[in-house]
């Protein structure tokens, strides 16, 4: 091959691979869309069926992640063998169908099926498109490409509130659903024609195993890795703090600041979009920057974060005016996004290549049962349990009460970081 010819191949790759991820982005921004617009709807849905905070806490909570969490490890099993690209195409267009069915709910029964719809769906996005990600982007690049792709929650989220607040306002929160969810079946189909399939192992020249090890396998493989159990460890906690804050901000805000649901969705989605997403993408950016130099640092980024956070995040729910609320979250949600990028970038890197879509789906499943799961229901418990006592408050101190968990995240990627270059180094010796 001449000089000419391997030019223009290195710019094929190039632009097929930034292709790929732009529109996994797009595919993660409407995952979190149809996620989470949900928060900014509750007080609506609340006064029209008649639920309790803790019913809300489950529907936005485990009636999502008990099935997103379980079923994503068989799709990555597939994911593994099959077509990733494939998988995340159908996996779109269910969860879209289940969103904008969500608007045709009467009852709790029936949100809450149409919620287990929606988090089916969903279980068939990351899994692949981690695995995908990997195989475009070497291990140098790869958290920093993990990062962009996670800017979709962020979008995601920003936009869910802008449009859920808007519709909210002018409709009613059944259209909000209708309007979200139904453009999904197009970027499905766009997904399936246009995004191209890589070779496994073609970012680091590695020949991939001819059988993928079994999910057995790939469990105690993993085990092994100290620096993957604390990994998966602070990343479930993170996200339980992160879940619940996020589900529950716009209806602390409506109770105890009295602002509606077309200005929440403008502010907090602001918030939710900026800062979030310049958390998650420096995140990434300066773990690849610090661990080049010093691997424990692939981690240590998201510890020394975790813990800057937690005094703006007090100060946020005790302050009196709203509009100074909200100026200084923005400086938590920064900085609570920096673990997500490097979370998924080395526990892609801890595991061999056929492994990669099972362990992306294991921590995932660790993450929501305890983030998703269990932190905004345990919110909205605690909430009812405070209400005698503090009336609307009552969710702005178990805000603050579930938000000091932010040692306890950092003291796991901390410890996580000390054991990161030995775990990764026999990762090496075993392919």
């Amino acid at each position: 091959m001449n000089d000419s010819d391997s030019r223009a191949s290195h710019t094929s790759v190039y632009a097929v691979r930034h292709y790929a991820l732009c529109i996994l982005v797009v595919v993660y921004t409407f995952n979190f869309i149809d996620r989470q617009i949900l928060s900014i709807l509750m007080e609506s849905i609340k006064l029209e069926l008649g639920l309790s905070d803790q019913a809300l806490g489950f529907l936005v909570g485990f009636a999502f992640a008990a099935f997103y969490a379980v079923l994503g490890i068989p799709i990555a099993l597939w994911a593994d063998r099959g077509n990733r690209r494939n998988i995340i195409s159908l996996a779109l267009a269910l969860w879209s169908v289940m969103t904008a069915l969500s608007g045709l709910a009467q009852n709790f029964t029936h949100l809450a099926l149409a919620r287990i719809g929606v988090g089916v769906g969903e279980a068939g996005c990351s899994p692949p498109a981690h695995s995908l990600i990997s195989d475009y982007y070497p291990p140098e690049q790869r958290a920093t490409a993990l990062g962009i792709y996670s800017i979709g929650i962020p979008l995601g989220v920003m936009f869910g509130l802008f449009v859920g607040g808007w519709v909210n306002e002018a409709y009613g929160w059944r259209y909000a659903f209708f309007v979200v969810g139904i453009p999904g079946l197009l970027l499905a189909a766009l997904v399936r024609f246009t995004l191209h399939e890589p070779l496994r192992g073609l970012s680091e020249n590695r020949s991939v195993e001819n059988t993928a090890p079994s999910f057995a396998e790939t469990i105690k493989f993993l085990l092994r890795r100290r620096a993957f159990l604390h990994i998966a460890l602070g990343g479930a906690l993170a996200a339980f703090v992160g879940y619940g804050v996020v589900s529950w901000f716009p209806t602390f805000l409506i109770r105890s600041h009295a602002m509606k649901t077309t200005e929440i969705g403008l502010w907090f989605g602001l918030i939710m979009g900026i800062p979030g997403g310049a958390g998650i993408f420096l995140g990434g950016y300066l773990a690849d920057k610090f661990g080049a130099v010093d691997p424990r640092w692939y981690l240590w980024t998201a510890a020394a974060a975790s813990i800057l956070a937690l005094p703006f995040g007090f100060i946020t729910y005790i302050l009196s005016n709203p509009y100074w609320a909200l100026a200084v979250f923005s400086i938590p949600i920064l900085l609570s996004n920096f673990w997500q990028a490097t979370v998924f970038a080395q526990t892609q890197s801890l595991v061999r290549l056929r492994m990669r879509g099972v362990a992306s789906a294991i921590l995932l499943f660790i993450i929501n049962i305890i983030g998703l799961g269990a932190g905004p229901w345990a919110i909205g418990i605690l909430s009812d349990l405070l209400r005698p006592h503090y009336g609307p408050d009552s969710l702005r101190w178990s805000l603050m009460i579930f938000g000091s968990l932010g040692l306890w995240v950092a003291y796991h990627f901390f410890a996580g970081g000390k054991y990161l270059a030995a775990d990764l180094a026999r990762v090496e010796n075993s392919s």
